[in-house]
This record gives structure tokens, C-alpha cells and sequence, in this order.
């Protein structure tokens, strides 16, 4: 399998990059275009499996996306609560949207199960990418949920790596949620004993044959403490899995 674990495909999500198509940068299309099979099947895994009306958006959105960078396909379907039984696809493309919520979509309807046999192309979008990992780190993101003692902040995933990202650091950074800093206050102090890998637009994790590498701006956090991680295009390996 060919994993991408993307923060956006599409530019920067604040409209400072504007990109048409799927996003250049870093080599995230070039890496792309060789793998890619004129007759691929596609499919658009949504995180709301019942707001029928903004994933079909969402997936006519990014049917342009790749008709607009000469990725072409044979079909390219919307899986949500209205067509979720069967995953036979080339690529398959993970949403992005609220982490928890998607989380247990997936679980509830045993989409792990059903991505056993897959072997094509993953791409995970921002929310998709965080819950592509074994433990995954939901971190808050709406009011109420930094201060209530019942939000779980660590949620199985689907096992696809032990790198736990968050996305569009570039925007979120200088966030404040419920009277605290989003990162300073909240974020940090749960780095302990965990480490989250910071990706900003434009940056993502490539995963196959168990080498895992970082293309692009990206951060570390780790007890407590950020780090650079890589600059802009520049790609460094993660982590090299026996």
C-alpha cells in the first residue's frame, strides 16, 4: 500500500496559497502522478457519514481537484451512510472533518475491517490523516471540549502508523479555545509521554514498505517542548519499520 498522510492536498486551507488542483508542493503531486493509472477507481471516504449534502460537495469538489491535475479515473464514488459496503478501489481518499466523530463512524461502520485487503493509494485529509494512526490524538477542537473532564483525547485508529499528526499547524498555532492557548496550554502538557508531528499545508507523511517519510514544514512536539522537525522542501525520514 501507498500511504499519504496529508495536512491539505488542495493549498493552504487560510486561502495564502491558493492552488489549482492537487497541491505541487513538496513533491506531493509528482509523487502522486508515478503511481498513478489512468483507469483508477476512486473513492471519497466522508467523516459525516449522514450530511449527505456537504460530502457530496466535498467529493464533487475534489473530482475537479484531480480532473484539474491530469489525474484522471474511471469513477470516483462518495462512501457514507448511503454506500459503505464494499471498498473495492484503487484509491481511496480519507476526509477530513471532526476527529472524533469520523473515528467512530469508522468504527461503527467497520471500515478498518473492510480496508483489510486494501492495497492501493490512501490519502488521508487532515482529520483522515490523524485517525490513520494506532492511538490517535483527538485534540480538542470545539468549544467545551479542552474542559470537559468526559472528552477522550486518545482514540483507537485505524493502525496505519504510530505517528500521531496534527494538521494545519500554520493556521491553528495562535488559536485560543475555550480561554486557553490551543497549543501552549492544551496541546503541551499532553505531549507527555506521547509525540505529535506538527504538518503545515502542503507538508505530509509518505508510508510504504514500512519506511515512513516527512516531506516538508513540520514540528515536533514532545514533552511538553517544540521542535522543528523539516523546512520547506525537504523531506527526512521518520521512522523505518523491521
Amino acid at each position: 500500500m501507498h500511504i499519504f498522510l496529508t495536512s491539505s492536498p488542495t493549498g493552504d486551507l487560510d486561502g495564502s496559497r491558493p492552488v489549482k488542483g492537487i497541491d505541487s508542493f513538496n513533491q506531493f503531486l509528482y509523487n502522486l502522478k508515478k503511481l498513478w493509472k489512468h483507469s483508477y477507481r476512486c473513492a471519497y471516504i466522508c467523516a459525516e457519514f449522514k450530511s449527505y449534502d456537504s460530502n457530496d460537495e466535498a467529493v464533487q469538489f475534489f473530482k475537479k481537484a484531480f480532473q484539474d491535475s491530469n489525474l484522471f479515473f474511471s469513477c470516483f464514488d462518495c462512501i457514507d451512510n448511503r454506500n459503505h459496503e464494499k471498498l473495492d478501489y484503487d484509491v481511496i481518499l480519507l476526509g477530513g472533518g471532526h476527529v472524533p466523530s469520523q473515528n467512530q463512524y469508522f468504527k461503527d461502520y467497520k471500515i478498518k475491517e473492510k480496508l483489510k485487503e486494501f492495497d492501493g493509494i490512501l490519502i488521508g485529509i487532515s482529520a483522515g490523516s490523524m485517525n490513520c494512526a494506532n492511538i490517535v490524538y483527538a485534540m480538542p477542537e470545539e468549544a467545551g471540549e479542552s474542559i470537559n473532564p468526559g472528552y477522550q483525547r486518545f482514540l483507537t485508529g485505524l493502525g496505519y502508523t504510530d505517528t500521531q499528526i496534527l494538521p494545519h499547524y500554520q493556521m491553528l498555532k495562535e488559536s485560543v479555545l475555550d480561554g486557553k492557548r490551543l497549543f501552549e496550554d492544551i496541546v503541551y502538557p499532553d505531549s507527555y509521554n506521547h509525540s505529535f508531528l506538527c504538518l503545515v499545508d502542503g507538508s505530509y507523511v509518505y508510508i510504504h514498505d514500512g519506511i515512513e517519510t516527512v516531506y516538508g514544514l513540520s514540528y515536533k512536539i514532545q514533552d511538553g517542548r517544540l521542535e522543528l522537525f523539516r523546512d520547506h522542501n525537504e523531506h527526512r525520514i521518520l521512522k523505518i519499520c523491521e
